[in-house]
């Protein structure tokens, strides 16, 4: 299905290209396309076929409530001025100065793909994984689909304690017959029915009340049929640092984990098939193997010290402990990977950027943005990229009303799509998605599901192509 051609309108628009097709991206797009004094045409582009970034290949497949912010998203790609371009890399297909040829501005919305490391001896062993790898292939995300885990070792340890460590424990605790009712793919549908693993540890340097994940996310815990969860006797025994902070300083969301914890606590226990551990107050310190693959990994138990500027840092002590497993996540934060071309931060992960505008060698390209993850780097939760995103369309909205400039339009430049056809990169409009959404979900709906994923650009284009025809 061939694109609509926007070349032609009065007045003139801005043109304005967006990389990266998540929550962040969509935002970005929602603002810009409000604009009435400085009317603007957005592109979309994104490396997969499909969109909505974590939103489809992060959020868990039990919370298709969250996932039901695409319908925000896709009442935004309705509009006029609006164009997607799936399955067009940025570097492979198109390059930096490519877009800002074709662009009056670009903002880059990619996120954070990569994971962060814990840098302790044996992380490489086979069985030792980033929870990115888990988290994508249980959502059939392409770039995972080959992974396998060894689901045969009666332990798994999860290193950190956010949200997506939750994610990682609940999937591995959940019945058959739960996962069999959401979008999660057929290789972990299938590999997860024949787990053995019974004891789930999820492992925390610091203490219950810094703790990063949310109440909500806490609560499902204690409603999982088959699954006791366990704590330390001690576990809410606060050092005197902590006891403060809850007190005086604590969130509403904090003070709530502290209450579930307690009810945790104080839940008797009961026969059940597996066991989720919560383990405060321990640092990974190696990750021993037999033959190449794990075999257990070693903890250094830990105590809070409140050092003079009022913050509280885990500090370790002599005593260890040892678990025995085959199986080891680390779910210590997500790190942006640099773009071709585009600067880029090593330290923090992210583009240098001042209120979204990006920085080269501390100077302001004032035709290029940054919105979401790979801007502030990986925090918050699905709507908090919508101000973050308005604020760089701002950005850069004053800037180009600033500049002096004419839109690009007003110089015929080409389509950046004749660009794309003469490279025969066979990209994906938001038409085709829709044909291709069409299909998982009537797919799905065969079996109970409400949609059963695609899982290989491969594939996906093979679907679409057929479809298109037909």
């Amino acid at each position: 299905m061939t694109q609509p051609d926007l070349t032609c309108s009065s007045p003139p628009h801005w043109r304005v290209a967006v990389i990266g097709s998540g929550p962040a991206g969509f935002y970005a797009v929602g603002e810009l396309l409000k604009q009435q004094e400085m009317p603007v045409k957005v592109d979309l582009f994104d490396r997969l076929p499909t969109p909505y970034g974590l939103v489809r290949g992060g959020v868990a497949p039990d919370h298709q409530k969250i996932k039901a912010v695409c319908k925000i998203f896709d009442r935004i790609a309705g509009q006029e001025h609006f164009r997607y371009f799936g399955n067009v890399e940025f570097g492979r297909d198109l390059n930096r100065s490519e877009m800002l040829d074709h662009y009056d501005a670009v903002l880059y919305t990619v996120g954070s793909r990569s994971d962060r490391k814990l840098g302790i001896p044996g992380e490489d062993l086979e069985g030792s994984h980033s929870a990115t790898e888990f988290v994508g292939w249980y959502n059939a995300h392409p770039d995972y689909r080959d992974k396998r885990f060894n689901l045969d070792s009666e332990q798994a340890v999860i290193i950190g304690m956010g949200n997506v460590a939750i994610d990682v424990a609940r999937i591995l605790s959940h019945r058959h017959e739960e996962l069999a009712q959401t979008d999660i793919s057929d290789e972990a549908l299938s590999a997860l029915a024949s787990s053995r693993v019974k004891d789930i540890w999820i492992i925390g340097r610091r203490g219950p009340v810094q703790a990063a994940f949310t109440p909500v996310e806490a609560r499902e815990l204690m409603h999982l049929p088959e699954t006791e969860v366990v704590l330390e006797a001690d576990a809410l025994d606060l050092d005197p640092a902590s006891q403060k902070f809850l007190q005086e300083e604590a969130g509403k969301d904090t003070r709530k984990n502290i209450d579930l914890l307690e009810e945790m606590l104080e839940t008797p226990p009961r026969e059940k098939k597996k066991r989720l551990h919560i383990l405060f107050l321990a640092s990974p310190v190696e990750i021993v193997g037999e033959q190449g693959k794990v075999s257990s990994i070693k903890l250094r138990r830990n105590q809070l010290v409140e050092k003079p500027d009022g913050s509280i840092r885990a500090e370790g002590t002599e005593r260890m402990l040892e678990l025995k497993t085959g199986l080891v996540f680390r779910s210590v934060g997500y790190r942006g990977e640099p773009l071709p071309g585009v600067p880029f931060d090593e330290k923090s992960g992210t583009i240098p950027n001042e209120q979204g505008q990006i920085l080269e060698e501390g100077s302001p390209c004032p035709r290029e943005y940054t919105a979401g993850w790979i801007k502030r780097g990986p925090s918050g939760v699905v709507g908090t990229n919508k101000p973050d995103a308005i604020e760089s369309v701002k950005k850069m909205l004053s800037t180009l009303n600033s500049s002096g400039k004419k839109p690009l339009e007003t110089e015929q430049v080409p389509d950046i799509a004749q660009l794309l056809r003469n490279r025969e990169v066979d990209f994906v409009s938001f038409q085709d998605w829709k044909l291709l959404e069409d299909y998982e979900t009537k797919a799905g709906e065969a079996e109970g599901r409400p949609r059963k994923k695609v899982g290989t650009v491969k594939e996906m284009m093979e679907v679409v192509r057929s479809l298109r025809e037909g």
